[in-house]
């Protein structure tokens, strides 16, 4: 039987954006909309979750191969980087790295971690962000272990003399309450309402 003719292997892991590192577990052909179409099937063992993506959709997704052992370095370096200061208007800084988690790059999600990290030691994190950060470094620490073939705990490690350096090398500035932390639940609702709409429009194209 051939081989059919994807971007990605049978076995292969993957990374699916804001969703976690996953393994193509089938590739199959199914009838869609009166077209003979290949799918991915991915588990995602983060969430315990499988997904079927149409294979010609898994660019525009995000999907992408797991990153080099070299590339995986350049994120854990770019960790201890100094960076610009993140605003404190907590509202604006998390849609900015929402959109960096959509993006999905490992690099992009260094920055993530690394941006969060360092807000945490100036001011205690909104529920959002906490849950944004925790995703973020999960997703870090996943994709670095199968790119350096090495444990997650040693990479959990690896993040955290990463981090500790630069949380202590930078100086703390007086920090001005965040005048519309108060309405986060709003925020969030109103984040939920338009990821459910995705969703739905994803759900119609498959």
């Amino acid at each position: 039987m051939a081989k059919p003719k994807t971007e990605f292997a049978l076995n292969q892991k993957v990374v699916y954006p804001s969703q976690g590192v996953g393994k193509i577990t089938e590739i199959f052909k199914r009838d869609f909309k009166g077209e003979q179409v290949y799918f991915y099937k991915i588990y995602l063992e983060v969430s315990d979750m499988i997904v079927m993506v149409p294979a010609e959709k898994a660019a525009s997704l995000g999907i992408r191969a797991i990153v080099s052992a070299k590339e995986a370095q350049e994120a854990l370096d770019l960790i201890s980087e100094e960076f610009e200061t993140p605003t404190s208007d907590w509202k604006l800084r998390y849609q900015m790295n929402l959109d960096l988690l959509k993006k999905g790059t490992v690099k992009d999600i260094a920055s993530i971690v690394r941006c969060l990290y360092h807000r945490s030691k100036v001011k205690e994190l909104p529920i959002l962000e906490r849950k944004l950060y925790d995703n973020a470094k999960k997703l870090l620490e996943d994709e670095i272990s199968d790119a350096m073939k090495i444990s997650v705990k040693e990479v959990e490690d690896m993040l955290h003399a990463k981090l500790e350096p630069l949380g202590a090398k930078i100086e703390k500035k007086p920090v001005y309450s965040d005048d519309d932390e108060d309405d986060e639940d709003e925020f969030a609702e109103e984040n939920n309402n338009s990821r459910d709409s995705d969703d739905d429009d994803d759900d119609e194209d498959d």
